[in-house]
């Protein structure tokens, strides 16, 4: 199944280059070929996690760039914790956890305000336990089913 466009659909509120240099500065790159790599390397190993219309909306509030990074991945079936998604992440790029877990860090904070409040929530409660760390938000314990 392909994702349908949206009716009305916003423009992102930032292009990418003015992404880049958020991220730059977030994350206190020395370049900006750094902080692009970063930013792809995160939004691709995001969008093997994300799925269904949290995804689509999330990619419309992103600049068209980062989108097309963020969808052009087939979303894995296997589903990682937030500490999974660093440690692949770390593992695919070649880098230590710690500065995988920066990288994510420095680009999600981004994507956060990017998002918005409302569309976060929504793909927080999509994805794993250990994400909304990720998105510098409180990790807030799930209530457990109650034993019958």
């Amino acid at each position: 199944m392909y994702d349908q466009p949206r009716p009305n659909r916003a423009t992102p509120a930032m292009t990418f280059d003015q992404m880049l240099e958020r991220v730059r500065y977030e994350g206190a790159y020395p370049t900006r070929e750094r902080a692009e790599a970063a930013v792809r390397t995160v939004l691709a190993a995001l969008g093997r996690q994300l799925t269904g219309d949290e995804r689509v909306d999330l990619a419309q509030c992103l600049p068209v760039e980062a989108a097309l990074t963020l969808t052009a991945q087939i979303p894995d079936t296997q589903h990682l914790t937030g500490w999974g998604f660093v440690k692949k992440l770390a593992a695919r790029t070649g880098v230590s956890p710690a500065v995988a877990r920066w990288d994510t860090g420095a680009v999600l904070a981004i994507v956060t305000r990017l998002a918005g409040p409302d569309l976060l929530a929504r793909i927080l409660r999509r994805l794993p336990d250990g994400y909304a760390l990720l998105f510098g938000q409180a990790e807030l314990r799930r209530p457990e089913p109650a034993a019958a």
